[in-house]
Order: C-alpha cells, then structure tokens, then sequence
C-alpha cells in the first residue's frame, strides 16, 4: 500500500523540506523512555547529521518491566535503571534533563518548565501516561500515598513493596484493575502473581485479591493455568460480571466499593486507576476526546497537528498493546518516517511487532506475540502471525520462558539505551 509522498504532505502541511543537506533539521523528542529513546538514537543512527535533542527530566530511568519482579524479591531496582550515556556520547544525541511543560506549534518550540525553549523542525513526542485522577471516585494523588498504583517505576514501587513488606500473615492484598486501554494489559495479572510468589514465601496465609472492571484479559487462560498450579486458592480474580468493577476508593480505611455495593477491606491495597496521554501531549493539542492520541497509522504523525509525531503508550493504535517493546518499534519505524519526511521521501513501508512475556513464577513465564501492519489505511493484526503461549506446556516449556523473559528485557534495554542489564 503506498504512503503519502513526503513532498506532497510538506506542501499541503506549510511544513519545510529538507533535501538531505548535512546538518539540515532539528527533531526534538519528549520522553526517554522505550518509546523517545529509542527514535532519538535511531534518528541518529539513520542519519547522523541530524540535530536530535532529548528532553527527559531523570538522569536515571527506570522501567516499568520487571517492577513486579523487584516486587516479589527477585530483582535488584537499580537493575532496571538506565542512563543516556550512548545516545549523547556514541551517538552525538544532545541530551536535556529537564520537564517539557508545553509546545508552541506555530513558532515549532518546545518550552521547559525553567523557562528555555528548545526549536524543533519535527516534534516527537513520547510522553507515556498520565492518570485520570478523580476517573475513580475517591482517588486522587493523595489517596495513592496510602494506596499506590505503583504504575510508574519510582517512588510508589517502593511504597508499594513497604506496605507489602509490613502486611501481616493473613491479611489480603488487594487490587484494582482498570477497564482499557491502560498501560501493560498484561501488568495487573504479573504483579498478583508476583505479589503471591512473595506471600507464599513470607505471609502464607495470606490472599490475593483482584477486582476487575473487565471480563476478559490478556493471557487469561495462561495466568490462571499458572496460578493454579503455583498458588492454589490464595489469588482470587472477581471479573466485571462478578461485580468487580470498582467504582469508589476510601484511602484511609483501605477499603473498595463495587458497583453492586460490595465493601472489600485491604490490608494493602493496590489501585491502578484509568489513564489517558501523558500531559505533554494535551498541551501540544495533539489528543481528542478519548484523551489519548489519534495517529496516521503509515508514520505515527499526529492526525491532528502535522509535524509532531507521537509514539509508545500516549497513542491510540490500537490493535497494539500500550507495551514496552511496541514503543520501542514505534521509535524505530517513526525515525525512518521523520528522515524521509525531511529528506522530501515516501516513508518507507512499515511494520511493527509485540513479544510479551509475563513471570508467573521465578522458574514459569508466559508469552504473546503478534505482528501489525497498515492495511487499507487502518492498523490491523496480522493474521496467523501470533498467539499465546501453548496451555499445558511441560515445566521445562515454562521455565524456558521465563528464561527467554530475562534474555528479552535484557537485549531490549541494551538496544535502547545500550546499557547491561543482568539476567
């Protein structure tokens, strides 16, 4: 399927073109996660005379892939920190730690929130996610400071694990899943798995509370094959049918509401509340309604606002999961659009792939993989190009997945930030 000739796009868009001139064009990219990361260092690496800025506010990032597992007591937090050192020093990537608090889209500028503006001939933006708060009735910021959502790698990961530390045997942890889209739609079932590996160890009489606004999940069967044979009875999944949607949070009593008036009382408890892009994204006009961000399937340029493009976790592209490794294909296959794009050139044809794996426990994982492609001018799946783990599998089967999942997060974040993680 053909693409919209860069040339043409620029002309209608009032957008200048470049002709290849070494040193021609400045792309600035927001957000230094898999997503900005990855398209800052393969702009570069397609195209080294480009000035690529990257605006991320930590020296230090942290992913959110593994938290469940520093959760559980099997990883290290630092080994899922990762600095900018290879982009700025291999690959000439000019490096700013500082916030983007807003976008002129007329005079093409990022602003920083000390005041600066940095120029951009094309925008990336790769914000993540921002929460809804006050989405759910009675929680907002200060409520996660009694029940974390711990859905950014940071302080509330740590919060989380202290509550989890200092529950005692017996008691129940519980948490809420969010309706989609959200962020990892895999996350909430690793980390109540995760979170029973370390109870069975530490608080075996305890139990695994999950209330769900959904019906189904993502590798439904898979996890509750694995926390059958792991955790006997301790994790128990309510689903929206059941009356598990959660419709009202009190923080200081550690308590839940359900839609059917149902009081669920937590000994620590655990809300992942509903998402939308990250704030960047609002400020540069780039989201719609859904408070996500409409994208041109062929190149990921806002629909909205031509010149910025926007990938990873803030975009609505659905088939593709809000996952890691799709921001980090979405940087890639964004970086070829911007270099022919200023370069006057058809982007070139694209496709994008997902491989999930989920820790059940330390010696069985679990997998999804599909592939995705542009087919009549919507994402689509590819069809026959994935699936899911087979149910059933012999224990060797999973615990070489689980494997296979240090393997992948290590060669990940050596591709996109070209730092060693251990396995």
């Amino acid at each position: 399927m053909g693409i919209l000739g860069g040339g043409a796009l620029l002309t209608a868009c009032g957008l200048p073109a470049y002709g290849g001139r070494a040193g021609d064009g400045k792309v600035v990219v927001v957000g230094g996660g898999f997503g900005g990361a990855t398209a800052a260092k393969y702009l570069k690496r397609l195209k080294p005379s480009l000035d690529v800025t990257l605006i991320e506010p930590n020296r230090r990032y942290y992913t959110c892939p593994f938290t469940n597992l520093y959760l559980a007591g099997l990883r290290d937090f630092e080994t899922l920190g990762h600095d900018y050192r290879e982009l700025s020093e291999r690959y000439g990537v000019r490096v700013v730690h500082g916030l983007a608090a807003d976008v002129d889209v007329e005079g093409r500028r990022v602003r920083l929130a000390e005041g600066s503006d940095v120029p951009w001939d094309r925008l990336v933006l790769s914000p993540g996610i921002d929460f809804r708060w006050g989405g759910l009735e009675g929680y907002d910021e200060a409520a996660a400071e009694r029940a974390p959502h711990a859905w950014k790698a940071g302080p509330q990961t740590h919060l989380l694990k202290r509550q989890l530390e200092a529950m005692p045997d017996g008691g129940t942890f519980v948490l809420v899943a969010p309706a989609n889209p959200f962020r990892c739609p895999p996350g909430p079932y690793e980390r109540v798995s995760m979170v029973a590996h370390y109870l069975k160890h530490n608080k075996p009489r305890s139990k695994v509370l999950l209330l769900d606004a959904k019906d189904n999940f993502s590798k439904q069967g898979l996890f509750m094959e694995g926390w059958a044979e792991h955790y006997g009875d301790m994790i128990e999944w309510v689903g929206l049918s059941d009356d598990g949607r959660v419709i009202r949070v009190d923080a200081d009593r550690l308590e839940v509401e359900t839609e059917f008036g149902t009081i669920h009382q937590a000994s620590v408890l655990n809300v992942v509340p509903p998402q939308k892009a990250g704030v960047i994204a609002e400020r540069a006009g780039v989201t719609d309604e859904s408070g996500w961000v409409p994208v041109k399937p062929e190149t990921f340029e806002s629909r909205q606002v031509p010149g910025i493009y926007v990938i990873g976790d803030a975009t609505e592209a659905s088939p593709m999961p809000k996952s890691g490794f799709v921001a980090s294909n979405h940087g890639k296959a964004t970086a070829r659009a911007i270099v022919a794009d200023l370069e006057g050139r058809e982007a070139p044809w694209a496709t994008w792939n997902n491989t999930c794996y989920s820790v059940i426990a330390p010696k069985w994982g679990i997998t999804v993989a599909n592939v995705f492609e542009v087919h009549d001018g919507e994402l689509r799946e590819v069809p026959g190009s994935g699936g899911v783990s087979p149910s059933g599998a012999s224990a060797d089967f999973r615990m070489r997945e689980a494997l296979f999942a240090k393997a992948w997060y290590a060669g990940i974040t050596q591709d996109v930030w070209g730092t060693r993680s251990p396995g």
